[in-house]
């Protein structure tokens, strides 16, 4: 028993020369050696492999911002300007196909009607008398006259730069001097402008604005405005402003220069603004004349719609009255400032207790070459 537990003893516990001279016999291997470098190539690999990807996730793509919300709404505003501008361009064109239609259709009647002449005329010619030949000759040129009127007025309704249209026969010829290249259109908006008696001036003065606003003088006054900015020159330009104790345009925005009446939105917009006025306050006609010299280049056609004579000056009133001399001093003190070689025309809404208002807007019609008239309560 102890001899077989010695001899494993022996076996383990060897000395190291013991081990060598063992190790030596085994002989040297280069394939092992070979298979260690390339596990340990591939290892170096796999490291540096793992730390290019962990570098690369902490790198975080950078996306550059665009504002996409304010550019959609340039894009919706230009676009809903763009159909504003084609439904007007629509409305206008239906108004005048239907203004052609109508022509075409009295065209078409006169056409009939001289056909139907022109063949009584052949078959009774025999038999009628040469009086009666040129009766049927004057009808044919009557009728061809007429269709030439017609064709004029339609070439002439399409020339406006706006419509407005009267009833009946009340855009009659009123002898004002429209055009020219520079227009200005002076609104007395004053309380006079309410009414045609003291009485109902005070009694409507009283009113709420809606109340102003429906005035049928007052009423009278814009639609003379809307009556002479549907004939303005395509080619001309124009300033409205509206006159009380101050001057004031009815686009503020565009104070002192003049606008371009190809610009049919901002005319509109500019009748639109000035039925929105409301009148109040005294008169100031010298403060609208004044007005003129800030104007570069002045007005060569001016139009006054006014109601009489001036109740103050530049300078406020001292007392809460006027007397007649007093505003015809006013008056001629609001004419120095006129710049010279303008022709005014007025047109004149009188009211009661101003008689001289009339003589006084004659007479400036006659030194500036301008027009004067007094319409009637239905025109235009």
């Amino acid at each position: 028993m102890k001899s077989r537990l010695k001899a494993p003893l022996v076996s383990i516990y060897q000395s190291p020369s013991q081990l060598l001279m063992r190790n030596s016999r085994r002989g040297f291997s280069a394939f092992s050696l070979s298979f260690l470098d390339i596990m340990s190539c591939g290892l170096g690999a796999v490291v540096l492999l793992f730390l290019i990807i962990k570098h690369n996730t902490d790198v975080k793509d950078v996306m550059p911002t665009y504002d996409l919300n304010r550019e959609i709404e340039m894009l919706d505003g230009d676009i809903g300007d763009a159909q504003a501008r084609t439904a007007s361009a629509k409305s206008q064109a239906s108004t005048l196909d239907a203004e052609l239609t109508t022509a075409q259709g009295e065209a078409k009647l006169i056409r009939t009607q001289l056909a139907k002449v022109r063949a009584a005329s052949k078959t009774v010619v025999a038999s009628i008398s040469n009086r009666e030949i040129e009766k049927m000759k004057s009808d044919v040129k009557r009728l061809e006259q007429k269709k030439k009127t017609v064709s004029a007025q339609i070439k002439a309704q399409s020339d406006q730069v706006r419509t407005f249209t009267g009833e009946g026969n009340r855009e009659y010829l009123t002898g004002l001097k429209l055009g020219g290249q520079r227009i200005l259109i002076l609104l007395d908006a004053s309380a006079s402008m309410l009414d045609d008696t003291i009485v109902n001036i005070i009694r409507r003065r009283n009113m709420d604005d809606a109340a102003k606003r429906r005035s049928w003088k007052w009423q009278q006054a814009l639609e003379t405005v809307d009556w002479i900015s549907a004939r303005f020159p395509r080619d001309s330009a124009y300033q409205i402003f509206t006159y009380n104790t101050s001057v004031v345009p009815v686009l503020p925005e565009t104070k002192w220069r003049w606008l371009q009446v190809s610009e049919f939105d901002q005319l509109n917009r500019a009748i639109g603004k000035m039925k929105r006025v409301i009148p109040n306050g005294g008169s100031s006609l010298a403060a609208a004349l004044a007005a003129i010299n800030r104007l570069s280049p002045k007005p060569d056609n001016i139009y006054l719609i006014t109601d009489g004579l001036p109740t103050q000056g530049l300078a406020p009133p001292r007392g809460t009255t006027v007397t007649g001399q007093q505003r015809i001093d006013l008056f001629e003190d609001a004419m120095s400032q006129l710049p010279r070689s303008i022709p005014i025309n007025t047109i004149l809404l009188p009211m009661e207790g101003d008689p001289m208002a009339a003589w006084a807007y004659w007479q400036v019609a006659l030194q500036t070459r301008g027009a004067f008239l007094t319409p009637a309560k239905d025109w235009p």
